[in-house]
């Protein structure tokens, strides 16, 4: 189910490097969570397993090193050379079902290595699960709602980014699906997976996930994380990949921290989870506040985003601030059959071997995502004067 060490999104390499430029000797643990609570079987564990050793085998090739190394600019040679050198260790993943039969999967590695596990491993099971349940794609009904979407597109000049791997119905489908985008979507940016956007010449899209805030909250303090995370981005980056996510522990505290700085260095932020309307007033705002022109900016609106909402949201915009948007299942799994609402998030990490475990927090704007044990979340909360 993965061929290429490509078949990810493109956020998972800039995030591996930097960490390994900044913070080489970090430990992490990440988590999977299914917010459905599915029960499992035993024969979707044996073939989740099956596939999870054969992730062993996938590689970084000559061709792909090339190709990256040309088109990526902000990552350097050195770190697709390393990477040609790495494998997945599926030795490192705890796989089991619990006695409700509901799924676990951990993995602790070096945080420049495990973070590369996440995307893959989320698509594993995402496609493992519609084949045991049976579920069977109609290409057709695929391409014919598809070619809806692009319509909508295309009419309204919604320009958008497929952000579909880690819930796609299969392998499968996300390739028809960049297929069809590619010939007859005008307005579709890019893609933020590697290995499509090498198959049919797009551009890759992308910046830093939660975790990279996270992590700094765990080490730095809750207080800090924001700042310091984009502080420590902007070192590694120097202004390249300057779309900022401003919802690891709510965006009501992410304008809060922003800095007039940091405001003006990066292009814009990413809105994640919560009301799209209401905070796309509030950035605005904030702007307006720092001396900042809107409508230099751009919101990137990525939360279970269909055609129409986007459509509604990019009127709301106008005059006021650019957007794009970033939609993934709606593109990759819109199939009649119900997606998967799985996560794999970090849940633990420290600086080094000597140092004690800390217990990593997300919280989100969406009611009942926040992600962390209840005692640290409120820790979390507290800290941050959200109680």
């Amino acid at each position: 189910m993965i061929h290429t060490i490509l078949d990810t999104d493109l956020y998972k390499f800039t995030t591996s490097y930097a960490y390994i430029k900044l913070f080489p000797y970090a430990l992490g643990t990440f988590s999977f969570k299914d917010r459905d609570e599915t029960a499992y079987t035993d024969e979707f564990l044996r073939r989740l397993k099956e596939a999870v050793a054969r992730l062993s085998e996938v590689t970084l090739t000559r061709e792909e090193l090339e190709y990256m190394t040309k088109h990526c600019r902000f990552l350097p040679g050195v770190y697709w050379e390393w990477l040609s050198s790495f494998r997945f260790r599926p030795d490192k993943i705890d796989i089991s079902l619990d006695k409700d039969r509901h799924l676990s999967i951990e993995f602790t590695d070096y945080l420049y290595k495990a973070t590369l596990y996440e995307v893959p491993l989320l698509a594993i099971v995402s496609e493992i699960k519609n084949q045991v349940l049976g579920n069977v794609a109609d290409m057709d009904d695929i391409i014919c709602k598809l070619s809806e979407k692009v319509t909508l597109s295309n009419e309204h000049r919604l320009s958008f980014s497929e952000f579909g791997t880690r819930r796609r119905f299969s392998f499968e489908v996300q390739d028809k699906v960049i297929d069809c985008l590619k010939q007859t979507a005008h307005y579709c940016t890019g893609t933020s997976n590697c290995h499509f956007a090498m198959k049919y010449g797009l551009k890759t899209m992308g910046t830093h996930p939660h975790e990279w805030f996270m992590f700094h909250g765990a080490q730095f303090g809750y207080k800090h994380a924001n700042y310091m995370a984009l502080e420590n981005w902007v070192n590694v980056y120097d202004g390249d990949l300057g779309i900022a996510l401003s919802d690891t522990y709510t965006s009501g505290v992410f304008l809060t921290n922003l800095s007039r700085k940091q405001a003006k260095l990066f292009d814009g932020v990413r809105c994640d989870s919560g009301d799209e309307f209401e905070f796309t007033d509030k950035l605005v705002a904030r702007y307006r506040e720092l001396g900042i022109d809107s409508t230099t900016k751009t919101i990137v609106f990525s939360n279970a985003l269909d055609f129409g909402k986007a459509l509604d949201i990019q009127e709301h915009c106008r005059g006021k601030i650019r957007c794009a948007f970033g939609i993934g299942t709606n593109l990759t799994n819109d199939t009649g059959f119900k997606p998967s609402n799985i996560v794999m998030k970090l849940t633990q990490c420290k600086m080094n071997v000597n140092q004690e475990w800390r217990e990593c927090v997300k919280l989100s704007d969406d009611k009942g995502k926040h992600i962390g044990s209840k005692e640290e979340v409120r820790a979390c909360l507290y800290d941050l004067r959200l109680l």
